[in-house]
C-alpha cells in the first residue's frame, strides 16, 4: 500500500496502517495544498475544527513534500495545542496521553515530513500497532496489481476510502451526532486502549 504523509491523519489512514503490510509512505511526491499533509480535523465544542500547519512558501511551483519547511509564524503550535486541549480535555483518556503529544507543540521542527512521521510513530506506539513502513526513494509511478495506491484517495475533500465507520463514544456526540473519520487523536482520546480494536 502507498500512502502520503499526514498530520495527525484521519481514522481511515490508521485503519489502513493497521491492515496492510508492507506500507510505503511517499516521500518524493510534489507537495499539494489543502490535503491531510498539513491539516487534520478535530471535534470541538463548536463543531468540526480544522488545524492547519503553516508552511514556508516554496521558491518554485513544484516542491517535493520531503522539502517542505514548517513556518514558525503565527504561534501555530500554541494555537493547535490549545485547540486540542479545549476539544479533548474532558475525554476519558486525554490526561493519559497528553504528555506524549505536548512536546510536539513546545519545540520547533524544520520539515513537515519529519514532524508528521514522528507523530505517526508516536500514534502507532500508543495504538500498539507496528506497521512495516518504508519510504519511497523516488516517486512511484509503476503500481503493481497487488498494490493499493491511496496517495490521493485519503483526502479531506473526498469521501472516505473506508465507508463502514461504526460509531464510538465522542464527548460532543449528544450535541452534534457521531462524526466519522476525524483525526486519529479523536479516537485515541475518546477510546484509549480500545482504539486499536476499533481499527
Amino acid at each position: 500500500m502507498i500512502l502520503t504523509t499526514a498530520y495527525l491523519a484521519p481514522v481511515e489512514y490508521y485503519t489502513q496502517l493497521n491492515r496492510a503490510q508492507p506500507i510505503i509512505i511517499e516521500k518524493q511526491d510534489n507537495y499539494i495544498k489543502q490535503t491531510y499533509r498539513n491539516r487534520c480535523v478535530i471535534a470541538s465544542a463548536n463543531g468540526l475544527q480544522t488545524l492547519s500547519i503553516p508552511i514556508v512558501k516554496p521558491d518554485s511551483l513544484k516542491c517535493l513534500t520531503r522539502d517542505i519547511r514548517i513556518a514558525e509564524h503565527g504561534n501555530w503550535r500554541h494555537l493547535h495545542w490549545q485547540a486540542i486541549v479545549s476539544a479533548y480535555n474532558s475525554t476519558p483518556f486525554f490526561e493519559y496521553y497528553a504528555d506524549d503529544f505536548r512536546p510536539f507543540y513546545e519545540k520547533e521542527s524544520d520539515f513537515l515530513f519529519d514532524f508528521n512521521e514522528q507523530l505517526r510513530e508516536l500514534v502507532c506506539t500508543l495504538l500498539d500497532i507496528s506497521p512495516a513502513v518504508s519510504y519511497s526513494s523516488e516517486y512511484i509511478t509503476e503500481i503493481s496489481s497487488d498494490t493499493l495506491d491511496l496517495r490521493e484517495a485519503i483526502h479531506p475533500k473526498k469521501a472516505p476510502f473506508t465507508q463502514d465507520f461504526k460509531p464510538y463514544y465522542q464527548v460532543f456526540e449528544s450535541k452534534y451526532g457521531f462524526r466519522a473519520n476525524l483525526s486519529i487523536i479523536d479516537l485515541l482520546f475518546n477510546m484509549g486502549p480500545e482504539a486499536v480494536l476499533y481499527l
